[in-house]
């Protein structure tokens, strides 16, 4: 009797798999990071608001939660340094 060797269990079919999951790891861990300083940038930019005491209405508070640039958040958090009013994030 001969044995007949499934593709699944090929060693070829094997490495493609492994390769598989390890590209899959790497691009989760990469987007994982993005997303991570993507949060990070909309806490800052709303605590540096928070800590000068300037109220943030729920509109402002949507606008950066939800915002998904990292350069925009960037650039807002630079703005919160200086606002004299929430809004005044997304005045150039």
């Amino acid at each position: 009797m001969t044995a007949i060797q499934y593709f699944w269990r090929h060693p070829l079919a094997e490495q493609v798999r492994e390769e598989g999951r390890e590209q899959g790891l790497e691009q989760g861990l990469e987007q994982g990071l993005e997303q991570g300083h993507i949060q990070s940038r909309r806490e800052m930019t709303l605590r540096i608001l928070e800590w000068r005491a300037i109220p943030v209405p729920d509109a402002v508070r949507e606008r950066v939660e939800t915002c998904t640039d990292l350069d925009q958040l960037e650039t807002w958090a630079r703005r919160a340094v200086h606002a004299t009013d929430a809004m005044d994030l997304f005045t150039e």
